[in-house]
């Protein structure tokens, strides 16, 4: 790894976050909010990483792209993020798909929603611009990668993962030599190529790029004049630069950021229902694999001022107690039982209650008595008194979003067309 520069590359790059994505495989999670804006482990959204990252690694200048199903994304950033000033020489710019372009063109890919933004981008003056996916979980120390494409005279630097090489059939895969620079790139390979040294794995795309600002512009222009185009990064402006220009790998292990508690290098994809349940379940243990105590990583979010939790009741059957759980401020656990879950604000579990495996997005109010395993409850439900869920696979299916795994996902629209 090569040494830090005294004057970091990260004060002259602007970090642009792409956070329009649908996120349809979160089924109801996503019906009201853009999957950035989904609730994740206790406290923050899931663009709050990305954003984090930019803002530890020492980057000023942040721009978000939005587009579908936005408003609570947008609240919550004009919440959480307003705290960057322009007199310090630091903006944030929330960047709406909004015909700026042509009244009748909305952001038509990722790299559609970065070209219809240049005129804001340009007057700031950035000597590189990081390109981020906004709906993915990790910690990254961006400077690594703006170093690396510096030393390395890159086009473009990639992101990417390595992951047992059939595990990538699912992402855009880099082809590389035995310098790391891309020789091609694969678009959900059946067969995928192997990294040189270690062909059992491949090397995924993160959604992560480093460009000059220059050269980007310059390549975003030659693609909005393309007829032929989808204006996408990884289906267009990536494969042109691996063909015409120098494009290089970043291996993620090279930047994660990792605490004293922390094995392995953690990324996740939080695009299924399944998969945001482990993620958010996997914050219980006793040793998480992602280690969100870390102050000097932290992730930076809307602080709401809340009381702290409370804990209430002390008879045999009927004890306020929590094991193994995350529970965050202004819950109060009246009676309840919990173990294994995780708790988001002002949730309130009444008396005899129990939860297991649980998922709860703020100000759910479960009801007394009832029992709840293995569930993914979205944001405002009231449980009813008495409600068993988790015990009956053929009665979830019919009440419930159900996934294969077992995991059920509730919504308050459910919960109002049962027949209790």
């Amino acid at each position: 790894m090569v040494e830090k520069r005294i004057q970091p590359l990260a004060r002259d790059a602007m970090a642009y976050v792409l956070a329009g994505g649908r996120g349809s495989r979160l089924k109801e999670l996503t019906d009201r909010r853009a999957k950035p804006a989904v609730y994740f482990g206790g406290k923050a959204r899931i663009i709050d990483f990305a954003l984090s990252n930019a803002l530890n690694s020492g980057i000023r200048r942040i721009g978000v792209a939005t587009q579908y199903k936005a408003h609570s994304l947008i609240r919550h950033l004009q919440r959480g993020w307003n705290f960057l000033r322009p007199e310090r020489n630091e903006s944030f710019d929330i960047l709406p798909a909004s015909q700026r372009v042509s009244e009748t063109q909305w952001y038509e890919g990722t790299a559609d929603a970065v070209y219809q933004n240049i005129d804001i981008i340009e007057p700031y003056g950035p000597e590189y611009m990081v390109i981020l996916a906004g709906d993915h979980v990790y910690k990254m120390d961006y400077e690594w990668m703006l170093q690396q494409h510096v030393d390395s005279g890159a086009d473009v630097t990639v992101g990417c993962l390595e992951v047992p090489r059939m595990e990538a059939v699912g992402f855009g895969v880099m082809h590389v030599n035995d310098k790391d620079q891309i020789i091609d790139f694969v678009e959900k390979p059946a067969d995928p190529p192997g990294i040189p040294g270690n062909p059992g794995f491949a090397l995924a795309s993160m959604g992560i790029y480093v460009f000059h600002t220059k050269f980007l512009i310059d390549c975003l222009r030659r693609d909005a004049a393309d007829p032929n185009s989808s204006r996408d990064f990884g289906k267009d402006i990536i494969p042109d630069i691996v063909k015409n220009g120098k494009a290089i790998a970043h291996r993620f292990t090279q930047s994660c950021v990792r605490s004293d508690f922390e094995r392995e290098a953690y990324w996740r994809d939080v695009g299924t229902v399944d998969a945001y349940w482990q993620a958010n379940i996997d914050l219980t243990a006793v040793v998480p694999e992602l280690d969100i105590y870390d102050k000097s990583w932290p992730i930076w979010t809307y602080a709401e001022i809340t009381p702290p939790a409370k804990f209430v009741h002390d008879d045999e059957d009927r004890r306020g107690s929590a094991v193994s759980s995350v529970v965050a401020g202004d819950c109060i656990i009246s009676g309840a039982t919990l173990s294994n879950s995780l708790l988001f604000t002002g949730v309130r579990a009444n008396s005899y209650s129990k939860l297991e495996g649980a998922v709860v997005l703020p100000s759910v109010k479960v009801g007394r008595r009832a029992q709840l395993k293995n569930v993914v409850i979205d944001h405002g439900v009231t449980i009813p008194e008495g409600l068993v869920v988790g015990e009956d696979p053929e009665l979830d299916g019919k009440r419930f979003r159900r996934t294969e795994n077992g995991i059920c996902l509730i919504t308050q629209t459910m919960i109002d067309k049962l027949d209790i």
